[in-house]
């Protein structure tokens, strides 16, 4: 017999020669070709032409992971370090439950993925006082599995459909928004801790090890943490980007992101007078290297460790209840969503999906009712229901005398008075006929 496979737009045949059941693709769109197909091989089976086929041998996930998806991860987001370790992480968590890596790929069922699942929440963090995973984290070795067994299936190392691998519930989201309270207070904690570094740097130059001995002291970057918050802050860009700016994303006052997460990360954004301010004073001491924000790390720029020690004592002198750095961006598109359509701000932001751009709305009622009363103003003073207006109407082709009609404004509806029939428009216009 013939058959399709779901999500699949080529024909299958199957058949039982000999006790044994054969299945192939016939990698044909066409059922008749796909039978003739299916006839062919089991005349050339009683011929003898040929013998029963053998069945590739399916590889564990283990095996399909080191040997096909990971390369396969390094050399096509070959510019996106961190997503390809992002990938590596979550390929060892998924190859620490043995019963799924040493699994056939064609051998996983929705059990077992079940079973994984339980073994993660069981799981606990030494270092973070024996928590349990966050259902995001686990979430994340999901989408690394699903994304594996999807190529597993695409590139036909498997001949059945596997199965689908879905997320967990309750994912938590970045809805923390600082106040202007706490972003100024944080803000400017930060600016006292560069000034503290510069501060120390100045002595240095003036102690035993500089002017006797001709040691001279590393130059710090004093003011780092204070210009990435800025940046942040003001700009809405991605820890990443900022990290990653160069002399080539700034011109004609504005930031030029030209690449990110996705296609749509590629966005123009101005800059606020402290941030040109902040950058300019970069720009002037640019190194070798070419990176506004140059670390001796592996990249050459900074990295989210790199400002983490000065931003744990920032907001213990700032007295600001904890936050991630990603929190200033969160921070930032909200307070733009106020004043932005939803598309506007889906491109300012750089999202790829409509999806993510809603979860940076937060609307409060005082916001909701002032939009809804703005727009019923432009309506034209429509308030709710239907607001009636009387007043006299003299009817072309009467006596002339005035008909006393009932203005409704929204829909459309009829009224009798005497024999003329009127319609009311939802915009105030009135036809009017003598009634038949």
């Amino acid at each position: 017999m013939v058959y399709k496979q779901r999500k699949s737009k080529n024909w299958w045949y199957k058949f039982t020669w000999n006790g044994e059941q054969i299945r192939e693709s016939t990698k044909q769109t066409n059922k008749r070709v796909a039978e003739q197909m299916e006839s062919a091989h089991k005349t050339s089976l009683a011929k003898g032409e040929v013998g029963i086929r053998e069945r590739k041998r399916v590889p564990t996930l283990a095996e399909f992971a080191d040997a096909e998806f990971l390369p396969f991860v390094e050399a096509t987001l070959k510019d996106k370090p961190n997503t390809v370790r992002f990938y590596k992480n979550s390929v060892v968590n998924l190859k620490a439950y043995s019963d799924l890596a040493n699994l056939a790929l064609d051998a996983i069922t929705s059990d077992v993925v079940g079973e994984f699942i339980a073994h993660r929440r069981a799981h606990r963090q030494a270092l973070r006082k024996d928590k349990p995973l966050e259902v995001s984290t686990i979430n994340r070795d999901l989408a690394t599995l699903r994304r594996i067994l999807n190529l597993a299936q695409e590139w036909g190392r498997v001949s059945i459909v596997l199965p689908k691998v879905k997320m967990l519930p309750g994912e938590n989201q970045r809805e923390r928004v600082l106040t202007a309270e706490e972003d100024a207070a944080y803000l400017a904690a930060a600016n006292e801790l560069g000034q503290g570094i510069d501060q120390e740097y100045q002595k240095a130059l003036r102690g035993i090890r500089a002017t006797k001995r001709g040691e001279q002291p590393r130059s710090p970057d004093a003011f780092l943490l204070r210009d990435v918050v800025a940046i942040l802050l003001d700009c809405g860009l991605r820890p990443e980007e900022c990290f990653r700016l160069t002399p080539e994303n700034v011109r004609d006052g504005a930031i030029w992101i030209y690449r990110g997460k996705r296609k749509a990360s590629r966005r123009r954004i101005l800059m606020t007078d402290r941030v040109q301010k902040f950058i300019d004073m970069r720009l002037s001491r640019v190194n070798d290297n070419g990176w506004l924000f140059p670390s001796p790390t592996r990249s050459g720029h900074i990295e989210a460790s790199t400002v983490r020690k000065q931003h744990a004592k920032a907001l213990t002198a700032s007295e600001v209840i904890p936050f991630e750095l990603y929190v200033l961006r969160h921070t930032c598109l909200t307070r733009w969503a106020k004043w932005m359509d939803p598309f506007t701000f889906h491109r300012v932001a750089g999202h790829a999906d409509m999806k993510t751009t809603m979860r940076y709305v937060h609307p409060s009622d005082a916001d909701m009712d002032e939009a809804v009363v703005r727009a019923r103003k432009d309506q034209g003073g429509h308030t709710s229901g239907h607001t009636g207006e009387s007043g006299p109407t003299v009817v072309p082709g009467t006596t002339g005398q005035p008909v006393e009609v009932e203005r409704v404004y929204g829909a459309t509806r009829r009224d009798r008075t005497g024999d003329l029939l009127i319609t009311n428009w939802g915009d105030g216009r009135e036809w009017v006929r003598t009634a038949t």
